[in-house]
Protein backbone atom coordinates (compact mmCIF):
# COMPACT_ATOMS: atom_id res chain seq x y z
CA UNK A 1 0.00 0.00 0.00
CA UNK A 2 2.59 2.11 0.97
CA UNK A 3 4.40 1.65 -2.59
CA UNK A 4 1.45 2.46 -4.55
CA UNK A 5 1.08 5.32 -2.56
CA UNK A 6 4.33 6.65 -3.28
CA UNK A 7 3.91 5.96 -6.90
CA UNK A 8 -0.14 7.60 -7.36
CA UNK A 9 0.41 10.39 -5.08
CA UNK A 10 0.84 12.94 -7.92
CA UNK A 11 -2.70 11.93 -9.24
CA UNK A 12 -4.09 13.26 -6.14
CA UNK A 13 -1.63 16.02 -4.61
CA UNK A 14 -0.02 18.39 -6.75
CA UNK A 15 2.92 20.16 -5.15
CA UNK A 16 1.05 23.42 -4.36
CA UNK A 17 -1.27 21.13 -2.66
CA UNK A 18 0.98 19.62 -0.76
CA UNK A 19 2.97 22.91 -0.09
CA UNK A 20 -0.40 24.31 1.70
CA UNK A 21 -0.72 21.87 3.22
CA UNK A 22 2.56 21.96 5.17
CA UNK A 23 2.38 25.36 5.98
CA UNK A 24 -1.05 24.53 7.69
CA UNK A 25 0.13 21.58 9.53
CA UNK A 26 2.70 24.18 10.81
CA UNK A 27 0.31 26.74 11.91
CA UNK A 28 -2.13 24.07 13.26
CA UNK A 29 0.64 22.60 15.53
CA UNK A 30 0.16 23.11 19.78
CA UNK A 31 3.62 23.35 20.52
CA UNK A 32 2.89 20.67 23.25
CA UNK A 33 4.33 17.01 22.38
CA UNK A 34 5.29 14.16 23.49
CA UNK A 35 8.92 12.42 21.78
CA UNK A 36 8.91 8.56 22.50
CA UNK A 37 11.13 7.84 25.99
CA UNK A 38 13.98 6.29 25.37
CA UNK A 39 17.68 6.68 24.47
CA UNK A 40 20.52 5.26 22.00
CA UNK A 41 22.03 2.49 25.12
CA UNK A 42 23.18 -1.02 23.97
CA UNK A 43 20.71 -4.03 24.16
CA UNK A 44 22.72 -5.29 26.95
CA UNK A 45 21.54 -2.12 29.08
CA UNK A 46 18.50 -2.17 28.01
CA UNK A 47 18.13 -5.45 29.50
CA UNK A 48 19.57 -4.56 32.46
CA UNK A 49 18.87 -0.75 33.64
CA UNK A 50 15.71 0.00 35.56
CA UNK A 51 15.49 3.29 33.44
CA UNK A 52 15.25 1.59 30.08
CA UNK A 53 12.90 -0.67 31.62
CA UNK A 54 10.91 2.36 32.60
CA UNK A 55 11.05 3.62 29.15
CA UNK A 56 9.57 0.58 27.85
CA UNK A 57 6.69 1.04 30.39
CA UNK A 58 6.42 5.21 29.93
CA UNK A 59 5.57 4.04 26.02
CA UNK A 60 3.08 1.23 27.21
CA UNK A 61 1.53 3.43 29.02
CA UNK A 62 0.83 6.25 26.67
CA UNK A 63 -0.15 3.90 23.63
CA UNK A 64 -2.78 2.41 26.06
CA UNK A 65 -4.14 6.12 26.70
CA UNK A 66 -4.76 6.78 23.44
CA UNK A 67 -6.49 3.45 22.11
CA UNK A 68 -7.79 1.98 25.25
CA UNK A 69 -11.37 3.70 23.58
CA UNK A 70 -10.99 2.26 20.56
CA UNK A 71 -9.98 -1.68 21.46
CA UNK A 72 -13.29 -1.65 24.05
CA UNK A 73 -15.24 0.48 21.39
CA UNK A 74 -13.79 -2.59 18.82
CA UNK A 75 -15.07 -5.59 20.83
CA UNK A 76 -18.44 -3.97 21.75
CA UNK A 77 -19.33 -3.52 18.18
CA UNK A 78 -17.93 -7.14 17.28
CA UNK A 79 -20.45 -8.08 19.90
CA UNK A 80 -23.46 -6.32 18.41
CA UNK A 81 -21.86 -7.29 14.63
CA UNK A 82 -22.41 -10.75 15.57
CA UNK A 83 -26.00 -10.15 16.12
CA UNK A 84 -26.77 -9.91 12.62
CA UNK A 85 -26.99 -13.76 12.00
CA UNK A 86 -25.67 -15.11 8.56
CA UNK A 87 -28.65 -13.93 6.11
CA UNK A 88 -27.69 -10.41 6.96
CA UNK A 89 -24.01 -11.56 5.73
CA UNK A 90 -24.86 -13.65 3.18
CA UNK A 91 -26.69 -10.63 1.28
CA UNK A 92 -23.86 -8.08 2.00
CA UNK A 93 -21.11 -10.24 0.85
CA UNK A 94 -22.95 -11.38 -2.12
CA UNK A 95 -22.54 -15.09 -0.90
CA UNK A 96 -23.74 -17.49 -4.24
CA UNK A 97 -21.78 -14.95 -6.72
CA UNK A 98 -18.54 -16.08 -8.27
CA UNK A 99 -15.45 -15.85 -6.37
CA UNK A 100 -13.75 -12.67 -8.26
CA UNK A 101 -16.89 -11.10 -7.61
CA UNK A 102 -16.92 -11.73 -4.13
CA UNK A 103 -13.54 -10.73 -3.74
CA UNK A 104 -13.84 -7.24 -5.66
CA UNK A 105 -16.97 -6.67 -3.47
CA UNK A 106 -15.18 -7.74 -0.34
CA UNK A 107 -12.28 -4.92 -1.02
CA UNK A 108 -14.60 -2.45 -1.62
CA UNK A 109 -16.90 -2.77 1.07
CA UNK A 110 -14.54 -3.59 3.43
CA UNK A 111 -13.29 0.27 4.13
CA UNK A 112 -16.88 1.21 4.35
CA UNK A 113 -17.55 -1.06 6.84
CA UNK A 114 -14.46 -0.03 8.92
CA UNK A 115 -15.43 4.05 8.13
CA UNK A 116 -18.66 3.56 9.72
CA UNK A 117 -17.28 1.22 12.67
CA UNK A 118 -14.57 3.90 13.10
CA UNK A 119 -12.31 1.74 15.17
CA UNK A 120 -8.91 1.96 15.05
CA UNK A 121 -5.78 -0.31 14.00
CA UNK A 122 -5.94 -2.86 17.44
CA UNK A 123 -10.06 -2.83 17.93
CA UNK A 124 -10.67 -3.68 14.45
CA UNK A 125 -9.33 -6.97 14.76
CA UNK A 126 -12.24 -8.58 16.54
CA UNK A 127 -14.63 -7.03 14.21
CA UNK A 128 -12.49 -8.50 11.30
CA UNK A 129 -12.70 -11.73 12.86
CA UNK A 130 -16.64 -11.47 13.06
CA UNK A 131 -16.51 -10.69 8.97
CA UNK A 132 -14.67 -12.73 7.89
CA UNK A 133 -16.77 -15.73 10.36
CA UNK A 134 -19.61 -13.83 8.34
CA UNK A 135 -18.21 -14.69 4.79
CA UNK A 136 -16.18 -11.57 3.84
CA UNK A 137 -13.63 -12.50 1.39
CA UNK A 138 -10.05 -12.24 2.21
CA UNK A 139 -8.95 -9.34 -0.07
CA UNK A 140 -12.17 -7.87 1.98
CA UNK A 141 -10.12 -8.81 5.82
CA UNK A 142 -6.78 -6.85 4.50
CA UNK A 143 -8.85 -3.82 2.77
CA UNK A 144 -10.65 -3.60 6.35
CA UNK A 145 -7.89 -3.99 8.01
CA UNK A 146 -6.66 -1.17 6.26
CA UNK A 147 -8.97 1.19 6.34
CA UNK A 148 -8.24 2.17 9.48
CA UNK A 149 -6.88 4.88 8.35
CA UNK A 150 -10.27 6.73 7.10
CA UNK A 151 -12.21 6.14 9.61
CA UNK A 152 -13.66 9.56 10.76
CA UNK A 153 -11.89 10.62 13.60
CA UNK A 154 -8.82 10.21 11.89
CA UNK A 155 -10.19 11.83 8.79
CA UNK A 156 -11.33 14.98 11.17
CA UNK A 157 -7.69 14.73 12.23
CA UNK A 158 -6.43 15.44 8.65
CA UNK A 159 -8.36 17.99 8.28
CA UNK A 160 -7.31 19.75 11.38
CA UNK A 161 -3.67 19.68 10.31
CA UNK A 162 -3.86 19.75 6.73
CA UNK A 163 -6.77 21.37 5.39
CA UNK A 164 -9.95 20.09 3.87
CA UNK A 165 -8.55 19.78 0.57
CA UNK A 166 -5.89 17.88 1.35
CA UNK A 167 -7.98 15.90 3.36
CA UNK A 168 -9.96 14.50 1.51
CA UNK A 169 -7.59 13.97 -1.48
CA UNK A 170 -5.50 11.86 0.57
CA UNK A 171 -8.38 10.06 2.20
CA UNK A 172 -9.41 9.08 -1.85
CA UNK A 173 -6.03 8.58 -2.28
CA UNK A 174 -5.63 5.90 0.48
CA UNK A 175 -9.26 4.26 -0.45
CA UNK A 176 -7.95 3.69 -3.94
CA UNK A 177 -5.06 1.97 -2.84
CA UNK A 178 -5.81 0.20 -0.04
CA UNK A 179 -8.74 -1.74 -2.61
CA UNK A 180 -5.85 -2.21 -4.76
CA UNK A 181 -3.15 -3.47 -2.24
CA UNK A 182 -5.70 -6.07 -0.62
CA UNK A 183 -6.33 -7.37 -3.91
CA UNK A 184 -3.00 -7.77 -4.75
CA UNK A 185 -2.28 -9.44 -1.52
CA UNK A 186 -5.55 -11.50 -2.13
CA UNK A 187 -4.01 -12.87 -5.60
CA UNK A 188 -0.14 -13.43 -3.90
CA UNK A 189 -1.75 -15.65 -0.87
CA UNK A 190 -3.72 -17.31 -3.19
CA UNK A 191 -1.07 -18.54 -5.51
CA UNK A 192 0.86 -19.65 -2.16
CA UNK A 193 -2.16 -21.43 -0.97
CA UNK A 194 -1.54 -19.38 2.06
CA UNK A 195 -5.60 -18.03 2.49
CA UNK A 196 -7.61 -20.32 5.12
CA UNK A 197 -9.71 -22.83 3.27
CA UNK A 198 -11.92 -24.93 4.64
CA UNK A 199 -15.63 -23.97 7.19
CA UNK A 200 -15.01 -20.65 8.47
CA UNK A 201 -15.23 -20.26 12.08
CA UNK A 202 -18.36 -19.89 13.78
CA UNK A 203 -19.40 -17.40 16.56
CA UNK A 204 -18.55 -19.62 19.17
CA UNK A 205 -14.88 -20.13 18.06
CA UNK A 206 -14.57 -16.36 17.95
CA UNK A 207 -16.40 -15.53 21.02
CA UNK A 208 -15.41 -18.74 23.44
CA UNK A 209 -16.23 -19.26 26.68
CA UNK A 210 -13.37 -19.18 29.51
CA UNK A 211 -11.39 -22.93 28.84
CA UNK A 212 -8.05 -24.20 30.93
CA UNK A 213 -5.67 -24.10 28.19
CA UNK A 214 -2.63 -22.80 26.61
CA UNK A 215 -4.67 -19.36 26.02
CA UNK A 216 -5.03 -18.99 29.41
CA UNK A 217 -2.02 -19.11 30.45
CA UNK A 218 -0.73 -16.84 27.81
CA UNK A 219 -3.43 -13.94 29.02
CA UNK A 220 -2.43 -14.55 32.41
CA UNK A 221 1.18 -13.27 31.54
CA UNK A 222 0.26 -10.77 29.38
CA UNK A 223 -1.99 -9.58 32.79
CA UNK A 224 1.46 -9.86 34.90
CA UNK A 225 3.42 -7.96 32.06
CA UNK A 226 0.27 -5.61 32.07
CA UNK A 227 0.24 -4.54 35.75
CA UNK A 228 4.12 -4.59 36.10
CA UNK A 229 4.57 -1.99 33.44
CA UNK A 230 1.64 0.14 34.86
CA UNK A 231 3.36 -0.53 38.22
CA UNK A 232 6.39 1.22 37.28
CA UNK A 233 4.89 4.32 35.44
CA UNK A 234 3.32 4.86 38.74
CA UNK A 235 6.41 4.42 40.64
CA UNK A 236 8.87 6.31 38.07
CA UNK A 237 6.93 8.78 36.31
CA UNK A 238 5.34 12.17 36.94
CA UNK A 239 1.86 13.87 35.23
CA UNK A 240 2.06 16.47 33.11
CA UNK A 241 0.24 19.35 34.33
CA UNK A 242 -0.61 20.08 30.70
CA UNK A 243 -2.59 17.41 29.26
CA UNK A 244 -2.50 14.88 31.99
CA UNK A 245 -0.39 12.01 30.42
CA UNK A 246 1.81 10.00 32.55
CA UNK A 247 5.54 10.52 32.00
CA UNK A 248 8.73 10.26 32.35
CA UNK A 249 9.28 12.64 35.37
CA UNK A 250 12.22 14.93 33.89
CA UNK A 251 9.89 15.16 31.04
CA UNK A 252 7.03 16.45 33.10
CA UNK A 253 6.32 20.13 32.60
CA UNK A 254 6.24 20.56 35.92
CA UNK A 255 9.80 18.75 36.39
CA UNK A 256 11.85 20.98 34.73
CA UNK A 257 12.76 24.60 34.42
CA UNK A 258 11.04 25.71 30.59
CA UNK A 259 11.77 28.84 28.56
CA UNK A 260 9.07 31.82 28.98
CA UNK A 261 7.65 30.79 25.52
CA UNK A 262 7.07 27.28 26.76
CA UNK A 263 5.43 28.47 29.75
CA UNK A 264 1.39 26.83 29.61
CA UNK A 265 0.58 30.63 31.18
CA UNK A 266 2.69 31.94 28.42
CA UNK A 267 -0.18 32.63 25.74
CA UNK A 268 -2.38 33.96 28.19
CA UNK A 269 -0.08 36.48 29.32
CA UNK A 270 1.96 37.71 27.01
CA UNK A 271 0.45 40.93 25.78
CA UNK A 272 1.37 41.91 29.57
CA UNK A 273 4.37 40.29 29.48
CA UNK A 274 5.80 41.92 26.63
CA UNK A 275 4.97 45.63 28.18
CA UNK A 276 6.45 44.36 31.89
CA UNK A 277 9.52 42.97 29.73
CA UNK A 278 10.46 45.76 27.96
CA UNK A 279 10.12 48.00 31.07
CA UNK A 280 12.10 45.74 32.98
CA UNK A 281 15.07 45.77 30.37
CA UNK A 282 14.99 49.56 30.73
CA UNK A 283 15.66 49.07 34.40
CA UNK A 284 18.24 46.39 34.57
CA UNK A 285 20.00 48.90 31.61
CA UNK A 286 20.14 51.57 34.05
CA UNK A 287 21.38 49.16 37.28
CA UNK A 288 23.79 47.71 34.86
CA UNK A 289 25.21 51.17 34.37
CA UNK A 290 25.65 51.86 38.01
CA UNK A 291 26.94 49.01 38.59
CA UNK A 292 29.97 49.67 35.80
CA UNK A 293 30.40 53.31 37.56
CA UNK A 294 31.02 51.53 40.99
CA UNK A 295 33.29 48.99 39.72
CA UNK A 296 35.01 51.44 37.94
CA UNK A 297 35.38 53.88 40.78
CA UNK A 298 36.39 51.02 43.03
CA UNK A 299 39.42 49.60 40.39
CA UNK A 300 40.84 53.65 40.02
CA UNK A 301 40.99 53.53 44.27
CA UNK A 302 43.08 50.42 44.01
CA UNK A 303 45.23 51.35 41.68
CA UNK A 304 45.67 54.77 43.35
CA UNK A 305 46.26 53.36 46.64
CA UNK A 306 48.19 50.17 46.04
CA UNK A 307 45.51 47.91 46.82
CA UNK A 308 45.78 49.56 50.82
CA UNK A 309 42.45 51.38 50.42
CA UNK A 310 41.37 55.01 50.69
CA UNK A 311 40.19 55.36 54.62
CA UNK A 312 39.07 51.72 54.05
CA UNK A 313 35.90 52.86 51.68
CA UNK A 314 37.53 50.25 49.19
CA UNK A 315 39.39 47.90 50.51
CA UNK A 316 40.41 44.00 48.96
CA UNK A 317 40.28 41.60 52.06
CA UNK A 318 41.64 37.69 51.90
CA UNK A 319 38.24 36.43 52.86
CA UNK A 320 37.01 37.66 49.41
CA UNK A 321 34.36 40.87 51.01
CA UNK A 322 34.28 44.46 49.77
CA UNK A 323 33.94 47.84 50.85
CA UNK A 324 30.41 49.16 52.73
CA UNK A 325 30.32 51.59 49.72
CA UNK A 326 30.47 49.27 46.73
CA UNK A 327 27.52 47.01 48.73
CA UNK A 328 25.44 50.08 48.92
CA UNK A 329 25.79 50.97 45.55
CA UNK A 330 24.98 47.60 44.03
CA UNK A 331 21.91 47.29 46.26
CA UNK A 332 20.84 50.58 44.79
CA UNK A 333 21.62 49.03 41.53
CA UNK A 334 18.61 46.52 42.28
CA UNK A 335 18.25 42.97 44.17
CA UNK A 336 18.35 41.48 40.59
CA UNK A 337 22.25 42.06 39.98
CA UNK A 338 22.88 39.77 43.23
CA UNK A 339 26.39 39.85 45.75
CA UNK A 340 28.85 41.44 44.02
CA UNK A 341 31.53 40.35 42.25
CA UNK A 342 34.26 38.66 44.37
Amino acid sequence: MIVLMALTLRLFVSRRLEGQAREHAQEADSGHQHQSAGGAVSWRQRLTSVQAWSDVAHNFRGDWQMLYKEIVLGFLLAGFVVQLGNGFFNSLFLKGSPHIVQTIWGALIGPVIAVLSFVCSVGNVPVAAVLWSGGISFAGVMAFIFADLIVLPIVLIYRKYYGTSFALRITALMFVTMVAAALIIDRLFSGLGLIPTGPRPTRADIFGSIAVNYKLFLNLAGLAVFAALLWLTARRGATDPVCGMKVVQKKAVGERELPADEHPQHQSELPDQVGRGELEGQRRSRRGALLEQALGDGHGRVGAGGGRGARGRWQSRPDGRHCRTLQARCARAGPTLGRPPR
